[in-house]
């Protein structure tokens, strides 16, 4: 596939997410997809993506994500932007505040056939946590 091909395919992927289109978001990922998100959690296929994902969702159900660049190189599309949304669901044992956060994101996904089938993804954990009032500003 091209690079171009490979951008829209991850492009495609998040836009689904984001919409909570879970169903949608399955035909652009490979059933034996592997990563890491969120620090050092490991991802083994397709079904603990989507519980991953499903669990942002619950999170942040109005999250997005904003792109400022998305490079590709072989088969490879790297994204960094950011994520925003308003924190209404329980994650990393934080009760929601209803606070609407925005935290920066860069994520590499490898795209073959068609499919991610890797999903390298970090955010910056301590500007959320400073957001939700977790951890002292600095």
């Amino acid at each position: 596939m091209s690079l171009e091909q490979n951008k829209s395919i991850v492009l495609q992927a998040y836009e689904s997410f984001d919409l909570g289109d879970i169903e949608k978001g399955r035909a652009f990922v490979a059933p034996d997809i592997t990563g890491c998100v969120m620090g050092n959690n490991k991802l083994f296929g397709a079904d603990a993506f989507f519980k991953y994902t499903l669990m942002m969702r619950a999170a942040f159900p109005d999250g997005r994500h904003t792109f400022s660049d998305v490079i590709a190189e072989n088969d490879l599309v790297v994204t960094r932007g950011t994520f925003s949304g308003t924190y209404s669901g329980e994650i990393m044992g934080i009760p929601p505040t209803g606070k609407q956060v925005t935290f920066s994101v860069i994520h590499i996904d490898r795209v073959m056939n068609g499919k991610i089938v890797e999903h390298w993804g970090q955010g910056d954990t301590m500007a959320l946590m400073q957001q939700l009032d977790v951890v002292p500003k600095y």
